[in-house]
């Protein structure tokens, strides 16, 4: 089969890495790529969400199957078009992707569906949304309509932190058009936790669990991020919680999709959080998360590409998926600056040393190779990722790693997988 992968991130990296490993594969493509996707797959300088070039690509280069990384040719409709030109692609069409692209759109259908979610308000009016929040009890989140790379949140402790909030997102616009609307909600308290599952409209199958962290700073102090690390799989996701997510979210979300007549493939990623009450979808998307997937995938057994084969074409309900045992780590090392501005350019010294290391893989996120060189090109520039034994060697190991790759003001945080202890010391006090 001849592959294409859309995307030039971490989760894209990692999607090459495991489709390369299938035998199916007779040739690979990413467009754009980067520097670590371009020692796996030939990179073609197409943007992602240039898809009227990038079903041209797929159409003269007889492409078998087109993979979508990222969330936003997907909102955009790339699954459509590439559909009507008889070409396979893996992931939601434009009606479905609008579980990630519009927060009220998706607030609303888990109202319909009767699926757990914190109670909200919809306001497309600065002065009816100041009105809400000064009579609104504390803390309170408020969500930016649209796509904003995972940064449209803000959890407000007080009404001053809510009214610059409101201000950022429907005045400045720093979200742009995302921020036509917003959404005002309760504050839930609890544990997160990442759920995906694969569907062909019909059947799905729930993957493994893992935990991101989102805050760009070690304990979950600071702005959010496209996300700082993940591990999996996450201790606090026991066999009986995980039977009511399926229960009890993933499995009317595929129902009602199907009721709506816009049947869901691919990747639906349901954001959680474990509450007193059980558990509460805080977002969906509509792909893998980054970098969730760098911490899921490699404890994957089996064929990647069947699966997407699967979810395309309609028998996922013959399909079975396995896992290692070992957990996985991965840590994102970022750009000085980052989530806000940052340098470019800057020469990454140790990927040999830190890839030659036992069961670990460096997947590159922003990097631009420059003859032998490896340069950083984005603000989360590698997700260095571990298995091991067990939670406390994977990330012992995760971090020898790390430490062995150096660029100027480069940053990571030192706690990823550490929430994971406290769930690991409460089942062995209840065993006891």
């Amino acid at each position: 089969m001849n592959i294409l992968i859309v995307g030039s991130g971490g989760r894209e990296h990692v999607l090459a890495w495991k489709i390369r490993q299938s035998p199916k594969v007779k040739q690979l493509y990413c467009a754009p790529g980067n520097g670590g996707i371009a020692e796996l797959a030939q990179c073609v300088d197409i943007a992602a969400d240039d898809i009227a070039a990038l079903v041209q690509f797929a159409r003269e280069n007889k492409i078998d199957l087109t993979v979508v990384g990222p969330e936003a040719p997907l909102v955009a409709g790339i699954v459509d078009a590439f559909e009507q030109e008889g070409l396979k692609a893996f992931g939601p069409g434009r009606e479905a992707a609008l579980l990630e692209g519009s927060k009220v759109f998706a607030k609303e259908f888990m109202h319909d569906c009767n699926i757990p979610t914190a109670q909200f308000h919809v306001f497309d009016n600065v002065e009816k949304a100041k009105a809400f929040i000064t009579r609104a009890m504390y803390p309170l989140v408020i969500k930016a309509d649209g796509l904003a790379s995972g940064k449209g949140v803000a959890v407000c402790k007080d009404l001053m932190e809510a009214e610059k909030a409101v201000d950022e997102i429907m005045v400045r616009k720093v979200f742009e058009g995302a921020g036509a609307q917003i959404i005002v909600e309760e504050c839930l308290e609890g544990e997160e936790v990442s759920v995906l599952a694969i569907s062909d409209g019909e059947h799905f199958c729930l993957l493994d669990s893992a935990q991101d962290h989102k805050r760009i700073f070690d304990e979950d102090v600071g702005p959010n991020t496209g996300g700082m690390g993940a591990y999996s799989p996450a201790p606090v996701l026991t066999e009986k919680l995980r039977k009511t997510i399926e229960n009890r979210i993933i499995e009317p979300a595929i129902r009602g999709m199907q009721r709506n007549g816009t049947p869901f493939k691919g990747v639906l990623y349901a954001g959680l959080m474990i509450t007193a009450d059980g558990p509460m979808v805080l977002e969906f998307n509509v792909r893998f998360g980054d970098p969730e997937a760098q911490a899921v995938l490699p404890r994957m057994k089996g064929d990647l590409v069947e699966v997407m084969l699967a979810s395309c074409e309609g028998w996922l309900d013959k399909v079975e998926l396995g896992w290692d045992k070992h957990s996985c780590v991965c840590v994102v090392i970022c750009s000085g600056g980052y989530p806000g501005e940052y340098e470019t350019g800057k020469e990454i010294s140790g990927l040999k040393e830190a890839g030659a290391m036992s069961r670990t893989i460096v997947f590159h996120a922003g990097t631009k190779k420059s003859g032998d060189k490896f340069l950083t090109a984005g603000g989360r520039v590698l997700g260095v990722t571990s298995l091991a034994s067990g939670i406390e060697k994977a990330i012992e190991q995760v971090y020898k790693a790390v430490d062995q790759i150096k660029f100027e003001r480069s940053f990571c945080r030192r706690d990823i997988g550490s929430k994971a202890f406290k769930w690991i010391r409460r089942r062995s006090e209840v065993a006891r």
